[in-house]
C-alpha cells in the first residue's frame, strides 16, 4: 500500500476512554487484512457536544464509530437509521457511514451473549442479576431475553427513577425487576442475588485509574457470591477486576469483559469491512498487552 494512499478512519466516541484496548484490536485486525484503515479515539467531553461531533463526522466523512459509555443513547438521535437490535433497546455501540449516511447498530447483545453460549443450558429458567442501568445493561437483558431465557431479570441500580425512564418503552419490561442498590446489605436483597445463576457488573465500576463517587452498587466485600454462580464484568481493563477477583475467591465461574470486548468488535469489524476479524490473533495480541501492563 502507498504511503500517499488515503485510509479510511474509524475511532470510539467516548469519555475518558484512553484506556481502551479497542484501538489495538481493530488496528491489529486492519494491519493483518492489509485494510487501508485506522481506527483512534475520540474524548467527547460532554452530551451537548455529541450533536457536533456526529455532524462534524459526517463532513469529514469518517467510516465509523464504536460508541462507549455514556453515550450509547445520546447519539441515537442524531442518526439516520438504526438496526433492529439498536432499535429495541434504543441504544448503539458501533455506527457506520454510508455514503453520508450514519446506520446505527447495536453488536452488545450478541457481543455479550457469546461467552455466556456455552453456559446457556444452566442459565435457562434461573434468575440472573445485572448491575447497572445504562445501555450496556440494558444490552445485557435484551441478550439474556433473545439467547437464554431467563426466569427473572434483576436490575440493580443506584438511581431508580432513572431505570424505571430507560426502561419506560422497552417492550419486555416486564421480566425485569428494579432494585436499588442502597438495599444491598439488606436480608431481602442479598438473598435475590445470591439466588441469581449470573452476575453482570454493566457499570465503569472497576475500570482501571477510574475514581468512584457515590454509593458502591457492586456486590463485591458483602458475602454475596458463591461457587453456583456466573459472575460476568464487563469492564475490561484491567482484565481481572475486583468483582471477578471477589468472585474468584469465591468459587465462582468468571466471565472478564475482554471476551465480551472482543466478540463485540468482531460484529462491528464485519459491519464495516465486510470481513471476519481474525480473533484468535486479536486475542492473542491484546492479551500479550494487558501481560506487559500488568493489568
Amino acid at each position: 500500500m502507498s504511503n500517499s494512499q488515503s485510509k479510511k478512519i474509524f475511532g470510539l466516541i467516548g469519555r475518558h476512554v484512553d484506556y481502551s484496548w479497542s484501538p489495538l484490536i481493530h488496528n491489529t485486525a486492519f494491519e493483518a487484512l492489509g485494510l487501508p484503515c485506522v481506527y483512534t479515539i475520540f474524548n467527547i467531553p460532554s452530551p451537548e457536544m455529541i450533536g457536533d461531533a456526529i455532524r462534524g463526522s459526517r463532513a469529514l466523512g469518517i467510516a465509523g464509530f464504536s460508541v462507549t459509555i455514556p453515550y450509547k443513547k445520546t447519539v441515537v438521535p442524531f442518526l439516520d437509521e438504526l438496526s433492529p437490535e439498536a432499535l429495541s433497546i434504543g441504544a448503539v455501540n458501533a455506527i457506520v457511514n454510508d455514503n453520508g449516511r450514519l446506520l446505527g447498530y447495536n453488536t452488545d447483545i450478541d457481543g455479550f451473549a457469546a461467552p455466556l453460549m456455552p453456559m446457556a443450558e444452566s442459565i435457562r429458567n434461573k434468575p440472573v442479576c445485572i448491575f447497572g442501568n445504562g445501555g450496556a445493561a440494558l444490552a445485557a437483558v435484551e441478550a439474556f431475553r433473545l439467547r437464554f431465557s431467563p426466569s427473572s431479570v434483576l436490575l440493580v441500580v443506584r438511581d431508580t427513577q432513572k431505570a424505571e425512564d430507560m426502561l419506560e418503552e422497552y417492550a419486555y419490561r416486564d421480566i425485569v425487576t428494579i432494585l436499588s442498590g442502597r438495599e444491598i446489605d439488606q436480608p431481602a436483597c442479598g438473598k435475590l442475588i445470591r439466588d441469581c445463576r449470573v452476575l453482570v457488573n454493566a457499570t465503569p465500576v472497576g475500570t482501571a485509574g477510574r475514581v468512584e463517587h457515590g454509593h458502591n452498587i457492586l456486590p463485591t466485600g458483602h458475602g454475596l457470591l458463591h461457587d453456583g454462580q456466573i459472575v460476568y464484568d464487563m469492564v475490561y481493563n484491567p482484565f481481572e477486576t475486583p468483582l471477578l477477583a471477589d468472585a474468584r475467591a469465591a468459587g465462582a465461574t468468571i466471565v472478564p469483559g475482554i471476551e465480551m470486548l472482543i466478540a463485540q468488535a468482531a460484529r462491528a469489524f464485519s459491519i464495516w469491512t465486510g470481513q471476519e476479524l481474525p480473533v484468535e490473533l486479536v486475542k492473542k495480541t491484546v492479551m500479550t498487552e494487558i501481560e506487559k501492563c500488568g493489568a
